[in-house]
């Protein structure tokens, strides 16, 4: 038994494929969806989105957005979605690096929430899987 997963940024189709389970970061903790689960709507926090299919769990990082259950289909709207093997470390933990300083300084007109966010979402990047 499977349910359609589909992972959709502004920018592209990041994934579309039938899966055995989903294990998403939601708001609250980490959210588990298997084939006929109740349909929900959740807001998805930053972090590491598995998948389960055929035996194997692959990651994804996936930084804010919406996670909706249907009874045949899960449909993640994320802000940020990619791959693990898509990412490029060395750019990771540079924009980990660029978020602390930006923190510890914080130039007059910066939004915290936005650093912060920025920070979360680079640390989950540099995070092995």
């Amino acid at each position: 038994m499977s349910i359609r997963l589909d992972i959709v940024t502004a920018e592209r189709i990041v994934f579309s494929e039938d899966v055995d389970a989903v294990i998403a970061p939601g708001i609250e903790g980490q959210l588990g969806v298997l084939p006929h689960h109740a349909p929900l709507m959740t807001t998805l926090h930053t972090g590491e989105l598995r998948v389960r299919k055929a035996g194997e769990e692959f990651s994804m990082v996936i930084s804010g957005g919406f996670l909706e259950v249907r009874p045949d289909r899960v449909i993640v709207l994320a802000d940020v979605a990619e791959r693990a093997e898509e990412i490029d470390l060395a750019r990771a933990e540079e924009a980990k690096a660029r978020a602390h300083e930006e923190l510890k300084r914080r130039p007059k007109g910066t939004d915290l929430a936005t650093a912060e966010a920025s920070l979360a979402n680079a640390a989950t990047c540099v995070k092995p899987f």
